[in-house]
């Protein structure tokens, strides 16, 4: 605590080269979902360098919860909150491009050779690890938005609506209306955590631009024809009702890409799917192996970029706007509400992931190793990372 304290105060806000540099390590190893992102950034630019409080994280968490996949959210959130929106798209960018190299191979080879690197063993056997990640996290970020008697119920029912499979929106409304109500003084106590300094807060940081100009970055500079254009039109519209994270976008990409669409047969899509989940990034990435299928590699790229215009749109509103709003007293209370909520989410979050990857008590065994080596010696992430795939590799695990 007393050392990220320390580096806020003398290191507190990076060069933009170290902060994209951190978003792709973060993206190269971050297997096992948006959770397991989430844990990585935590660890690296909040726990280990202190770039942003973690009282701000937890806020950028929340709104990645609204539209789109929310671990890419807070990938903007961050980089929009130290230099500005540009700055956060190219955060993103940064995140994203291991996964969308990596899902672009891995779509050459399936169409080239109908089937799917022999990759499932390794991959399964990072996921005691990533559980352990996902509560080491929960941990870090719990010890301080839960510091009193009133934000823990807030946070138990998080947990409980999470495991009930309570849309993670409503479950932050109701988080902040009990803000609202209760006060900051009386969940959170004491006063803000020291923040970096912001561009958004001051005048405007080299580089930053006005939000029409993040619209007018994302729009492609080349014209397209009209298949290409229908596909972004497709993945765009889709964009704009992509809500509660990845596994949502599941069922709708499937109904209009079969079923409608039939620009993927039914084995394609399952395909498709697991070659995502093979991938250290989110399952969105999905729209890459599609895109790719219709026009190459620049209709993958192009795809990805449609399906996150919305929500990047709404993350560059919404980090304005917290810069313009967050030291008003009433806009503290409702976020002081949103805090515990979102540690208990990622409780949940862990909780519904954990039977499908503790399996046995090698996989057990492995979680608790992982969990006491990121908690207690502070491992970097990559060494039991790579001890899983390791053992899944062998079927150890």
């Amino acid at each position: 605590m007393k050392r990220t304290e320390a580096l806020a105060k003398s290191d507190a806000r990076p060069s933009l080269a170290a902060l994209l540099l951190r978003f792709l390590v973060i993206g190269a190893i971050g297997f096992g979902g948006g959770m397991a992102n989430i844990a990585l950034m935590e660890r690296e630019l909040i726990r280990k360098r202190g770039w942003l409080s973690s009282e701000e994280f937890l806020h950028g968490m929340g709104f990645g919860q609204l539209l789109g996949p929310f671990a890419t959210n807070t990938a903007f959130f961050v980089g929009a909150r130290l230099f500005g929106p540009l700055e956060g798209l190219l955060c993103v960018a940064a995140f994203l491009t291991p996964s969308v190299i990596l899902v672009t191979l891995l779509s050459w080879l399936y169409f080239t050779f109908h089937s799917i690197p022999s990759l499932k063993s390794a991959v399964q056997g990072v996921g005691p690890v990533v559980i352990a990640l996902i509560l080491a996290a929960a941990w870090s970020l719990g010890r301080k938005a839960v510091r009193r008697m009133p934000a823990v119920p807030v946070a138990v029912l998080a947990l409980v609506a999470s495991l009930l499979r309570v849309n993670a929106v409503w479950v932050l409304a109701g988080a902040g209306a009990a803000g609202l109500a209760l006060g900051r003084e009386r969940l959170a106590g004491g006063k803000p955590e020291a923040r970096p300094p912001s561009p958004s807060s001051g005048p405007p940081a080299p580089g930053a631009v006005s939000l029409p100009g993040v619209a007018a970055s994302m729009a492609p500079a080349v014209a397209v024809s009209g298949s290409l254009l229908s596909m972004c039109w497709t993945f765009l519209k889709v964009g704009c009702v992509f809500f509660g994270g990845g596994f949502v976008l599941v069922p709708i990409l499937h109904q209009r890409l079969v079923g409608q669409l039939h620009w993927l047969n039914g084995r394609e899509f399952l395909d498709g799917l697991a070659i995502s989940n093979l991938t250290p990034g989110p399952i969105a990435v999905l729209a890459t192996f599609v895109g790719y299928h219709l026009h190459g590699v620049g209709g993958g790229i192009l795809a990805l970029a449609a399906l996150y215009a919305p929500a990047m749109a709404l993350m560059a509103v919404l980090s304005h706007g917290y810069a313009r709003f967050k030291d008003l007293a009433r806009f503290q209370d409702f976020l002081s509400g949103v805090s515990p909520a979102v540690a208990g989410l990622i409780v949940g979050a862990a909780a519904l992931l954990a039977p499908a990857a503790l399996r046995g008590l090698p996989g057990w065994g492995l979680m608790a190793l992982a969990l006491v080596l990121l908690v207690r010696f502070h491992t970097h992430p990559a060494i039991p990372l790579a001890v899983g795939a390791l053992l899944g590799a062998l079927r150890w695990v």
